[in-house]
């Protein structure tokens, strides 16, 4: 039991150094910040690409080139 006791200190310790620092260096939800601004750019892309895809030109494109690699046109 004493033993279990030691290791619950040290852990506590550690895991209050730790939080002392995060909040020292203004780090605290960064991470949080940035993958809100990956998510919103990655939807921006994906929204281009889908609207450049859906046009007609590239239709017709995709469509000869299918047509000239199967030999029908």
């Amino acid at each position: 039991m004493k033993t279990v006791r030691r290791r619950w200190g040290t852990v506590r310790v550690a895991l209050v150094r730790r939080v002392a620092a995060v909040r020292e260096t203004g780090e605290a939800g960064m991470a949080t910040a940035e993958y809100a601004i990956g998510t919103v750019a990655a939807a921006s892309l994906a929204s281009i690409l889908l609207w450049i895809l859906k046009s007609e030109w590239v239709r017709e494109l995709i469509s000869d080139l299918i047509r000239k690699a199967l030999g029908l046109g």
